[in-house]
């Protein structure tokens, strides 16, 4: 993608409504603009990122066993009035009616309507277990929407529901989402640790929230060091077998919000020198809340025996464009954001350092074909700018290589390469340059 034709509208000053580094870049880089209160358009740039999480949320739910379905973000009332929640809900439901008068909700969450789905089809336990997701805009009239993206009144989110014959089934299920949960934020270059958690409107009693320490984090973060160097990338993981020993390594160790925080059990149980206090962001939540819904819903499987009986459901979300914010907050320094390289909205920044030169603007012209036909994604600046104009921009974005090509440099052989992550320059020839940007 060449910037002089890309819309992307950077700002030089911090918009004075953004209150957290996440919100102020996201803008300033012209990834979003704001339609109104906790409601966003996604320009160009963020909509790259968006995509790329979306992307990995769903591979590994795939890989998980889970099958994607797409639910309307408009639901029938009637639902929620049988299952008992369209008034306990609260005014963070958006509630509407149709030109006929009929009672109707833009969906804050989708038990009941995936419940209906299942009720209407599943019989028998032979059926079970099934885990149904969708990757879905949600509403929820926040009464002060805030910090960009990270809470907004309008989502994407990734939400699950299992279905299952009875506990021993949903704990299954439960575990995979668990596993499938920390394979996912570690793709993205995210450290997420579980911890015990409330299960608010969802209801049940088994819950954990995934947890992202960042200094701008919602909440106080007590926990292991050692949760810190946990791999779960680097383990072999065949969700076929028994995942109660991988739950079991990650649930061992203390780690628990300010709300669920027991100072003594924190002192008794983590050495001095492994205690961590800092500050997090949830980035996923996972729920079994058993026959809450199948219940008043009547969703109903034989057993083997014959016996009509309420299935077993958990349900399973992630932010997926609440990641995007919380990945920035993660990852940033004084100059921008700094993309870890799976999410990035492009793997390469290529400036040109004078377009008026044509053997620099050849150079760049041709680099800029080859790394497009060896599939690396690029994004080049040809624009008719100062350097130090260019430079901003590309530590802006955060884009993880940038590659700088100059008349000076080209008459020396060499060109610059710079990786984002940590500032790290050096100069090498071109045919290096693209080896190691390609290879």
């Amino acid at each position: 993608m060449r910037l002089s034709g890309y819309f992307m509208p950077t700002m030089k000053e911090t918009p004075a409504e953004a209150e957290i580094v996440s919100h102020r870049l996201m803008l300033r880089a012209g990834m979003i603009r704001q339609a109104s209160a906790g409601i966003y358009s996604w320009l160009p740039l963020g909509f790259r990122v968006l995509k790329k999480i979306e992307q990995i949320v769903r591979e590994e739910q795939d890989r998980a066993g889970a099958q994607e379905v797409l639910m309307p973000t408009i639901q029938s009332a009637d639902l929620w009035k049988e299952s008992g929640r369209y008034d306990a809900y609260g005014p963070e439901m958006l509630r509407i009616q149709d030109r006929h008068g009929r009672d109707m909700l833009y969906g804050p969450t989708n038990e009941e309507l995936i419940t209906e789905i299942f009720r209407s089809a599943v019989r028998s336990y032979r059926d079970l277990p099934r885990m149904l997701y969708h990757i879905q805009w949600k509403f929820r009239d926040e009464v002060r929407p805030r910090f960009g993206v990270m809470r907004g009144r309008e989502f994407l989110m990734k939400d699950n529901y299992s279905f299952d014959l009875d506990y021993a089934g949903a704990k299954r299920s439960y575990n995979k989402m668990f596993v499938a949960y920390l394979r996912t934020f570690a793709r993205m270059g995210l450290q997420a640790i579980p911890m015990e958690a409330e299960t608010g409107p969802i209801g049940g009693d088994l819950s954990h929230e995934f947890i992202i320490l960042a200094d701008t984090g919602e909440s106080e973060v007590f926990c292991h060091r050692d949760f810190v160097e946990f791999d779960v990338l680097g383990a072999g993981i065949d969700y076929q077998s028994d995942l109660e020993p991988v739950v079991e390594a990650w649930t061992k160790l203390y780690a628990r919000t300010d709300d669920k925080h027991d100072p003594a059990a924190f002192e008794n149980q983590v050495p001095e020198d492994k205690r961590v206090h800092r500050r997090g962001i949830e980035v996923g939540h996972i729920f079994y809340f058993g026959t809450k819904y199948s219940d008043p819903l009547k969703a109903l499987v034989a057993t083997p025996e014959g016996e009509a009986v309420a299935v077993h459901m958990g349900s399973y979300g992630i932010g997926v464009s609440r990641l995007v914010g919380a990945v920035i907050e993660a990852s940033h320094d004084e100059a921008g954001i700094v993309w870890p390289e799976p999410v990035a909205p492009f793997r390469v920044g290529l400036i040109n350092l004078k377009t008026a030169d044509a053997a620099c603007t050849k150079a760049c012209e041709e680099t800029y074909a080859k790394l497009r036909d060896a599939g690396v994604e690029v994004l080049y600046d040809d624009r008719d700018e100062r350097p130090g104009a260019k430079f901003n921009d590309m530590d802006l974005i955060g884009l993880p290589w940038q590659l700088v090509i100059g008349p000076r440099g080209l008459a020396k052989g060499v060109v610059e390469l710079k990786r984002r992550r940590d500032a790290e320059r050096e100069e090498l020839s071109l045919d290096s340059a693209l080896a190691r940007l390609t290879g």
